[in-house]
């Protein structure tokens, strides 16, 4: 009698449990929180259990984008596993691997160039992604190419249309390298690039892809325009390469000044360029890169002393702002420190791309407003100054020469 009574038994034993399972998860599942972002459409979950995350940007408004454009998942799942189902880059969408999915589209990240909305490929094709000059330079040292014409880049990038007449990369494959010298550099000198995850340690810590540069390190859920240096100096301030060994050998100073924290001790530098940040000077076409393929990071960076002080012959170049799209004022509504109006007179590159956060005041002077420390500043022209420079020395070591710190 057992026997035949055992498997109905056991039936009913696994439905109980079953319907006991059922009643657990209905009981301690969270109430929904239900958001449907203007942008979708469409009502997703995600807040009920991340409404304690602060808004990620004022030009991120989760009411417009909500979660799941970005970070992608099961939007109506209430369950962890199931709702963070899909989700692009882990916490990070804007890893370079998804960024298109993520951060793409006309009106977003990848629209066209002459709006100023093709950030992604300008990103993918900067030597901070591409990592081309080291690339280049390292195997052309170690005999693995005859030139430095760039032939590799992290990733491989086409750009038909360069201005620089470097149309394609390849993707540089470690192991396709058999000098010794290129397999250490692949193993210790490859992890700045914003294909790549940093070192371990807090000097190091960073994010991948857009983030890399716009979330800055222990700040929660955040995108900003506002960089400071220390998130520059994640890469660039953290110790030197030795070329013969192919080792980062870190800093051994203990920086206590913003000098010390903003440069290495190996060279002069004037106030200005410790007292700013590195955003405040560097333009988005430097840092992001400018839609082309570029050879090294000397190639890219033009911005110069002269850029706002002019020379003796010139004054620098300006730009009165008259077109209520132009750049500048995007550019000042993303990190308000100008409150830029028409009829402003701006500082530009010999590139034409705004200084928007500098002005020229009525008596030919002008102001610039720190874009991360938000620090005030009024500088004149070097035009009528006592200044000796040879007109035809401009570039920035010659200022050094005179107007550099003695430390």
């Amino acid at each position: 009698m057992m026997k035949k009574n055992l498997p109905p038994l056991l039936a009913s034993v696994f439905l109980l449990l079953a319907l006991a399972f059922a009643w657990h998860q209905e009981q301690t599942a969270p109430s929904p929180v239900a958001l449907t972002p203007s942008l979708t459409g469409q009502t997703e979950y995600c807040l009920t259990c991340h409404a304690d995350l602060p808004s990620i940007s004022p030009s991120h408004p989760v009411e417009v984008f909500g979660c799941v454009v970005c970070h992608g998942g099961e939007p109506l799942a209430l369950q962890q596993d199931a709702a963070h189902r899909g989700l692009r880059g882990g916490a990070n969408p804007s890893d370079l691997t998804v960024a298109e999915q993520s951060c793409g589209g006309s009106a977003c990240h990848s629209g066209e160039a002459a709006g100023g909305r093709d950030h992604l490929q300008r990103v993918q094709t900067s030597i901070q992604s591409t990592y081309t000059g080291a690339i280049t330079s390292v195997r052309y040292t170690f005999g693995a190419q005859d030139s430095l014409q760039p032939l590799f880049g992290t990733t491989e990038q086409v750009d038909s249309i360069s201005r620089t007449g470097i149309t394609r990369l390849q993707a540089f494959d470690p192991a396709a390298e058999l000098n010794p010298q290129l397999q250490k550099f692949s193993q210790n000198c490859l992890s700045c690039h914003l294909n790549a995850a940093p070192p371990p340690g807090a000097d190091y810590a960073r994010e991948t892809g857009c983030a890399a540069c716009h979330s800055p390190a222990g700040e929660r859920h955040t995108l900003t325009t506002a960089i400071p240096y220390t998130q520059c100096n994640a890469c660039h301030n953290r110790g030197n390469y030795d070329l013969r060994t192919m080792t980062f050998i870190p800093r051994s100073d203990q920086p206590v000044t913003r000098l010390e924290a903003y440069y290495q001790p190996i060279a002069q530098f004037t106030q200005c360029e410790y007292t700013l940040d590195c955003i405040d000077c560097h333009t988005r076409a430097e840092a992001m890169g400018d839609g082309d393929l570029h050879a090294d990071q000397a190639s890219v960076q033009y911005v110069q002393c002269k850029t706002c002080h002019g020379t003796l012959e010139e004054l620098p170049l300006t730009k009165t702002l008259t077109d209520p799209n132009d750049l500048a004022f995007r550019m000042d509504f993303l990190n308000p420190v100008m409150n830029l109006k028409p009829g402003d007179t701006i500082l530009v590159t010999e590139q034409g791309e705004p200084l928007w956060n500098t002005r020229q005041l009525p008596d030919g002077t002008f102001e610039m407003v720190g874009k991360a420390n938000k620090q005030y500043f009024t500088f004149r022209p070097v035009m009528g100054t006592a200044c000796q420079q040879n007109p035809t020395q401009q570039e920035s070591q010659y200022c050094h020469q005179c107007h550099a710190l003695q430390k």
